[in-house]
């Protein structure tokens, strides 16, 4: 049985504590928030009486095997790297830290500790995603050269930490693009990447005038506090050369929310958002395959099932996880140079 604890109590960590719950390999037995009031109402929710003020008194706990770090992007390496020290597990939300420094560092404690670290790219865990990477696997696309992806939100800034800088890190492209990002370079194979270009804008603001129409807000939202991007692109440039364009945005003046993820090779195409859609040729004529599934769209609360139970069988059987510590390295390392591309106005080389 593995002994989990959760830090952070927000909106998110609900997506991992009811997976553990459900898991019969699984206990939770320890949760932490800074917020007294919510660790008490969420530790009365799911029965869990080891709760704590502070991060460091939950890794003293020696019943502990593993931990899920739900906590503000600030913290991520931080309670990461000590909790390896502490001889635990860790699950870190994306993305694994502020900057590739801190990447890092924790990459190394990794090696140090010798505990899995897997990092939460809960697309990877999509149902969607399993089966066209079994595709992708075996040849039906060929070579991927191109791919692109989009995440537009007309008005969507949920304010609170996620657009406070010093805590998130960034706006659109470290919240939403860091899973555009990772989902389209998981399914290409993951190549090396070799240059960057990139732009942010700040042009919008969190557009909180906004009447009639509704979106989500974060516990602590402020509308006078936005000191991050609306809107972020980039032209991502691979070793193998393929190429990747992704942009995202928290607000801009759209007919519509936009998602898409689309991958283009020589023998095969694919979209897996909005929907799993294969494309091929037969006989000289193009074709559009639709896979016969439950659910051709990627189910939110499924992926997070199916990845917090990867992480537990990880544990448990010393399997290596399909998001390690390395590919939050190279994520990071991607974001960090859109936005310095942004910033200079020039192309980054990695």
């Amino acid at each position: 049985m593995l002994k989990v604890g959760v830090i952070g109590g927000g909106s998110i960590s609900e997506f991992h504590i009811k997976p553990y719950v459900q898991n019969a390999n699984a206990q939770l037995i320890a949760l932490c928030d800074k917020n007294k009031e919510r660790l008490a109402e969420v530790g009365a929710r799911y029965g869990v009486d080891n709760l704590y003020a502070n991060y460091e008194d939950l890794l003293a706990n020696e019943e502990i095997d593993a931990i899920s770090i739900c906590t503000w992007n600030n913290t991520h390496a931080e309670i990461a790297i000590a909790a390896l020290e502490a001889g635990k597990h860790v699950l870190v939300e994306k993305p694994l830290s502020m900057s590739v420094a801190e990447a890092l560092a924790v990459e190394e404690a990794v090696k140090k500790s010798g505990k899995i670290l897997q990092v939460g790219f809960v697309r990877r865990h999509g149902d969607t995603t399993k089966l066209l990477k079994q595709f992708v696997d075996q040849g039906e696309l060929g070579e991927i050269y191109y791919a692109k992806a989009s995440c537009i939100r007309r008005l969507g800034n949920p304010g609170g930490w996620f657009s406070d800088k010093s805590k998130s890190g960034g706006g659109p492209l470290i919240d939403l693009g860091v899973h555009m990002i990772d989902i389209s370079w998981y399914l290409m194979g993951k190549p090396r990447p070799v240059s960057v270009s990139g732009n942010t804008y700040n042009r919008l603001g969190n557009r909180s005038n906004i009447e009639n129409l509704s979106f989500y807000k974060a516990a602590d939202y402020d509308p006078s506090l936005n000191d991050v991007e609306d809107l972020a692109n980039a032209l991502i440039r691979f070793e193998n050369g393929a190429s990747l364009f992704i942009d995202v945005s928290f607000t801009l003046h759209a007919k519509k929310d936009e998602l898409y993820v689309k991958l283009f090779g020589e023998s095969g195409g694919a979209e897996i958002e909005p929907e799993l859609a294969i494309v091929t040729e037969k006989n000289n004529a193009i074709l559009n395959i639709e896979p016969q599934i439950d659910n051709l769209s990627f189910d939110f609360e499924g992926a997070f099932t199916n990845e917090i139970n990867h992480f537990v069988d990880c544990c448990r059987e010393g399997k290596e996880t399909i998001a390690p510590v390395a590919d939050g390295v190279q994520v990071m390392k991607i974001l960090d140079a859109v936005y310095e591309s942004a910033a200079t106005g020039k192309e980054v080389y990695l």
